[in-house]
């Protein structure tokens, strides 16, 4: 599946912006004193740890999601390199009699006896 460029920069924005957002949910959930998280004795409450729970998965699902927008736009750009280089002069692609073959013989190339 190929990925449009808009699409891949939006994954890898929503990707970095779960980094972000999920982090600093965390150390703020960590720092409360509103007695939500902890109860009197220090403890963590059940609050707590459903927060802690979804913002580790958030986080994750994030991450994924900014990964595979990476591998779309890395993608992006090795065709855009390609797509430049495969018509300079000197280039071989796309010609015809370029099958790899450097003794000057069509055909030989690859052939089995």
């Amino acid at each position: 599946m190929k990925l449009s460029r808009p699409v891949s920069w939006f994954l890898l924005a929503f990707g970095v912006w779960s980094w972000f957002i999920w982090i600093t949910f965390v150390k703020n959930l960590w720092n409360d004193a509103s007695g939500l998280a902890f109860d009197d004795a220090g403890e963590p409450t059940a609050y707590f740890w459903v927060h802690l729970a979804l913002a580790a998965t958030s986080f994750l699902l994030g991450t994924a999601i900014g990964l595979i927008g990476l591998r779309g736009v890395r993608a992006l750009r090795r065709e855009v390199g390609a797509a430049g280089t495969a018509g300079s002069p000197g280039s071989t692609a796309g010609k015809a009699g370029s099958g790899g073959s450097t003794s000057g013989t069509p055909g030989s190339a690859g052939s089995a006896g």
